[in-house]
């Protein structure tokens, strides 16, 4: 039986993981901002199996609150196997272009909050001398895109904080994986018009907790986005500037 931490609990991809380690019987703790939603999804973990099922309110862009939501989890729990941290907002690219503003709550939101909590946890990690903190980022922060840049520069810095992390914590034997989902059929991107690239939420969840089982260190999902991206990786920068991609 895992201990589990889900920040952004409430979120598509979220919800679909929980569902698979209740099945498992495993002992899931959710941090996330609608208590409503928090309180029907405790009912439906706990009839699917799960060890046990505690919560508590966070705001991610509430920085301060960020060390006391840690400490009542790894109160709650004992300790902690799997953190998986799942928030993140999509901003409205045009309009963030010309207002800073949003910039700056998109990257406290995708990026900032996620090393803050991430620092506060590695402590935690460091102390038990095992774990695994798995962060969903984005295959948008693998490159620049015109698109959607200022996203996909947020995700790019976790991601690349990611790495530097894994190498400090692997003495410690914790493991840091970062996940990287293509487009995905959730409430945030409802507006958005679908194609077959598209993939539900649960299949992306069940490759999840495969590659995390796996030992993955970079979990595409679906695994067909690691040769999407690497095609736009090798576009030159000549050609790739006048793509609207």
């Amino acid at each position: 039986m895992q201990t589990i931490l889900i920040i952004g609990a409430n979120s598509a991809i979220a919800k679909a993981l929980a569902r698979i380690y209740a099945e498992r019987q495993d002992r899931i703790y959710l941090l996330a901002r609608n208590e409503t939603a928090l309180q029907e999804q405790k009912k439906d973990l706990e009839v699917r199996g799960a060890g046990s099922v505690d919560f508590a309110l966070l705001d991610v862009n509430d920085f301060e609150l960020h060390q006391q939501a840690i400490a009542q989890a790894v109160q709650t729990l004992g300790k902690i196997d799997l953190v998986l941290i799942c928030h993140g907002s999509l901003p409205d690219q045009t309009r963030a272009e010309h207002d800073f503003e949003q910039i700056q709550h998109e990257f406290n939101t995708n990026a900032l909050s996620v090393i803050s909590l991430l620092t506060i946890l590695s402590e935690q990690m460091i102390k038990q001398e095992h774990g695994c903190l798995a962060v969903i980022t984005s295959v948008a922060g693998d490159r620049g895109r015109q698109s959607n840049y200022i996203y996909g520069s947020a995700k790019s810095a976790v991601s690349h904080y990611l790495a530097g992390l894994r190498g400090a914590l692997h003495p410690h034997h914790v493991h840091v994986i970062d996940i990287k989902p293509g487009f995905v059929d959730t409430p945030m991107t409802q507006n958005i018009k679908k194609g077959f690239l598209w993939a539900q939420p649960e299949a992306v969840a069940q490759s999840i907790v495969k590659g995390i089982s796996a030992g993955r260190n970079t979990i595409y999902v679906p695994g067909f986005w690691r040769y999407i991206m690497l095609i736009i990786g090798s576009i030159p920068e000549a050609l790739f500037k006048r793509l609207k991609l």
